[in-house]
């Protein structure tokens, strides 16, 4: 297996529901954009308008969650699937017309999946800690369960995770809880979200009681 394609097929064939497979109707826009000061700003605004919420270091937070999701989200897939890593820096973001992020592709491989998902996770934190006001040491930490979350979502080892981070100086290093035979991600970041809508903590959520959070996980 050599090419973009080929892991694309496998990929699919494992993962029928990747990060690429339905991109129609979405606006494809350069990853290389999430460095761009302006360009977040104008995303993070949008996402005020849909939450109906002001605050900008709490809606930097909340869209920086989800981005962290999806921009990776290419690379590990392929990683976790074929031992191939598609390019973060040439990943396309697949946008909605209301700002969120629905979709990623890459249109080629890298051979240094963890150093190029670095440098990608520090331009765009950059960018939403100067648009918004967020804390730099938060938006490193959500880019920790980020990608340890994607690695899991990919059924990937908690190896891979760590063998990713260990190539990022400033990702902390993720950590991991398994309960019921099954591995979870131990959250240190909040997405925030019970802050900017109606909405309940998240069953991961670190802001609760460590026992409330093992029986929210015990019971899914």
């Amino acid at each position: 297996m050599s090419g973009v394609i080929e892991v694309y097929v496998a990929v699919a064939t494992r993962l029928p529901y990747h990060v690429g497979s339905s991109t129609s109707g979405l606006k494809p826009t350069p990853v290389a954009l999430t460095a761009d000061v302006g360009w977040v700003a104008e995303q993070v605004r949008a996402a005020g308008r849909m939450y109906r919420f002001g605050d900008l270091p709490t809606l930097g937070v909340l869209w920086w969650y989800s981005a962290s999701m999806m921009l990776p989200a290419p690379t590990i897939e392929s990683l976790v699937v074929t031992g191939l890593a598609l390019d973060p820096a040439a990943v396309t973001l697949h946008l909605h017309e209301d700002g969120r992020i629905l979709g990623a592709t890459s249109d080629s491989l890298c051979p240094s999946p963890g150093v190029a998902v670095g440098a990608m996770f520090e331009s765009a934190i950059e960018a939403v800690a100067e648009a918004t006001g967020a804390k730099v040491r938060t938006l490193w930490a959500i880019a920790t369960d980020s990608l340890a979350n994607r690695v899991l979502w990919s059924g990937g080892a908690t190896e891979v995770a760590l063998s990713l981070a260990e190539d990022i100086p400033e990702l902390p290093t993720p950590r991991f809880v398994n309960v019921n035979g099954r591995d979870y991600v131990r959250r240190g970041s909040c997405c925030l979200i019970y802050e900017a809508a109606d909405a309940p903590k998240c069953v991961s959520c670190p802001r609760q009681l460590p026992e409330e959070r093992l029986a929210r996980l015990s019971a899914l």
